[in-house]
């Protein structure tokens, strides 16, 4: 560990905050775009849309130059939470577990908690699903979203409110934003800190007429430059969504000013990715999954009327993991996680007392490829030197003629890899099961492991199910640790045609067995496809999937193998499935 220190920043803020008052204490907003591009605003040079009300927050408050999250999202979502570079806390992948947040991690919702505030996290969650991972066992008192990496339909979708299924009004970042302004109103009595995780303009890519008709035959003044073809539509439907995530800022900052909470809150915006397509990104290499700068360059705007001064421009670097210190000391909040932070905080840049501020070196880690930044110079994945000053789009590599800095840079990325990447794909955890205090978990077909012929309905896990289930041999699999040994209703989400009902499917746990019979058809059609703007690649559309009671089987306390298998088929097909719901009975 002592060998990452000169890059990492390690501090602990134990007794570092000065404690406020609880009237004192300024209320949080953070609002997190996906798949968003730093160049998806006006305010960054893009003349292709207009996002006034984005654009008002570095106006009125901070705009940081250089500000660096991960390649993908739900790593800069754990950065976020924690201050820790996103291997430490077990997130190495985007799906299937390894999306995961572990739960020895503290969040920075833990600790506004347990100092007064109230929480609520609205939106993309995708660092777990299954309680404790679940946003209610990680510090919030609210939850209304999907704990996914990416959702099949955004327009009255299936979600999650504290655990149970709901189905969401509208189109989503519409209700999204409803949900978080209902909170604001609520909370405001007590300091809150209030988590809006947009949905877009992740694909798949849909939005309401009122915003694609702007764009529908618009001439776009600046285009996506790099080897990969710009596809038009697909930008078209981005900068739609990108005006309609503007528009509801605008609503979350009216309501603040409504409520006269605006000159007590603290509003953080930034986006937890590059773009997910190869449009105008202000020329930078690299998009959504690069390391390179445009893989990894957010915008980061702050806005706090009592404590930063309008038009503020930041040009020292910083990355996600920096904000949790920040919140923490703009706050007041005493830390009482004790695991070393990789962030620093920001808060004298911000605040304007902050002297002398020390190079570092930022760390970027994607499925084994590791880049090194620091305020000057980029180290890229695969060795090379780039001079983001002189060279910001990294067409001439310097390696050779800037050998100091080339090796302490190559150091930090090796020590990187052999310090904090060290066996982070061996995870071996298992989905929980069975709290007390959240007595109703979901094993979606995201999180079981197919056998046979069974295949997912696409390539992303995120949002498929398991369809192709023809045979007696075909099985999936979810390994569990049971938390509570006792009795757990057990309940399947299906589709089936008529030609096949009439499957007997068995649930084991050991040598425990649950069997129940397919006896009603249910084959409604995919949804989603009417709502795209373009077509999706890689993600599944989706079904309304009926619920099917299996019956009760009671489960020992620790670890096992849930397996789901039929017994007898009579039709071509024995159903696609969702996933199970298990609930512990009181």
């Amino acid at each position: 560990m002592a060998n990452v220190r000169y890059f990492a920043f390690l501090i602990v803020l134990l007794g570092s905050s000065t404690c406020l008052s609880a009237a004192e204490r300024p209320n949080v907003v953070v609002i997190l775009s996906d798949d968003q591009g730093w160049g998806d605003l006006s305010i960054n040079g893009n003349r292709n849309l207009k996002t006034p009300y984005i654009d008002s927050l570095a106006r009125s408050g901070a705009k940081f130059d250089r500000f660096f999250v991960q390649p993908v999202c739900s790593p800069t979502r754990a950065e976020f939470l924690t201050g820790r570079y996103h291997p430490r806390g077990g997130v190495w992948n985007v799906s299937t577990g390894g999306e995961r947040l572990n739960l020895d991690e503290r969040t920075l919702a833990n600790e506004l908690k347990d100092s007064g505030y109230a929480t609520g996290c609205f939106g993309k969650w995708h660092n777990g699903t299954q309680y404790p991972y679940h946003p209610r066992g990680r510090g919030f008192d609210e939850f209304y979203g999907f704990t996914s990496g990416h959702w099949g339909d955004y327009f009255d979708p299936p979600l999650d409110h504290n655990g149970k299924s709901v189905t969401g009004k509208g189109f989503l970042p519409d209700d999204l934003t409803n949900r978080e302004i209902e909170f604001i109103d609520k909370s405001r009595s007590r300091p809150f800190f209030a988590y809006l995780a947009f949905n877009t303009p992740h694909s798949p890519m849909q939005v309401p007429d009122e915003y694609f008709n702007r764009f529908r035959a618009a001439e776009l003044k600046q285009r996506g430059s790099g080897p990969q073809k710009e596809d038009l539509e697909h930008t078209r439907a981005a900068l739609a969504m990108m005006e309609n995530l503007d528009a509801n800022v605008g609503r979350v900052l009216r309501a603040l000013d409504d409520s006269k909470l605006a000159d007590d809150t603290i509003v953080i915006y930034f986006s937890d990715n590059g773009p997910n397509g190869a449009r105008w990104n202000g020329g930078m290499k690299g998009r959504k999954g690069s390391t390179d700068e445009g893989g990894v360059r957010s915008p980061l705007l702050v806005h706090w009327p009592k404590r930063i001064q309008p038009g503020t421009t930041i040009k020292e670097i910083a990355g996600a993991i920096d904000l949790t210190p920040t919140v923490l000391e703009l706050t007041g909040t005493k830390r009482n996680g004790t695991k070393p932070l990789d962030g620093r905080s920001l808060a004298p840049l911000l605040t304007g007392t902050g002297g002398m501020w020390p190079d570092r070196v930022l760390i970027a880690h994607w499925n084994g490829k590791v880049s090194a930044r620091t305020q000057h110079y980029r180290l890229d994945a695969e060795g090379k030197l780039f001079d983001m000053v002189s060279d910001p789009e990294q067409k001439r590599d310097i390696a050779k003629s800037e050998p100091e800095v080339a090796t302490k840079l190559a150091k930090a990325a090796r020590d990187f890899r052999a310090e904090i990447l060290k066996d982070v794909r061996n995870d071996t955890r298992p989905f929980p099961v069975g709290y007390a205090e959240f007595p109703i978990v979901q094993l979606p077909a995201r999180d079981g492991v197919p056998s046979g012929g069974i295949k997912r309905s696409a390539n992303a896990p995120n949002c498929s199910y398991f369809t192709n289930w023809t045979k007696p041999d075909d099985a999936i699999t979810w390994k569990i640790e049971v938390r509570t040994a006792g009795t757990y209703d057990v309940e399947l989400g299906y589709t089936c045609p008529k030609d096949s009902v009439g499957s007997t499917v068995e649930l084991s746990l050991g040598e425990r067995l649950l069997s129940g019979k397919v006896t009603e058809p249910h084959d409604p059609p995919l949804r989603g496809k009417e709502n795209d703007r373009v077509p999706r690649v890689g993600e599944s559309y989706v079904k309304d999937f009926r619920p099917l009671k299996l019956g009760t089987i009671h489960m020992p306390a620790g670890t096992g193998t849930l397996k789901l298998r039929a017994t007898a088929i009579p039709g071509s097909m024995v159903m696609d499935l969702r996933g199970l719901t298990l609930t512990l009975r009181k």
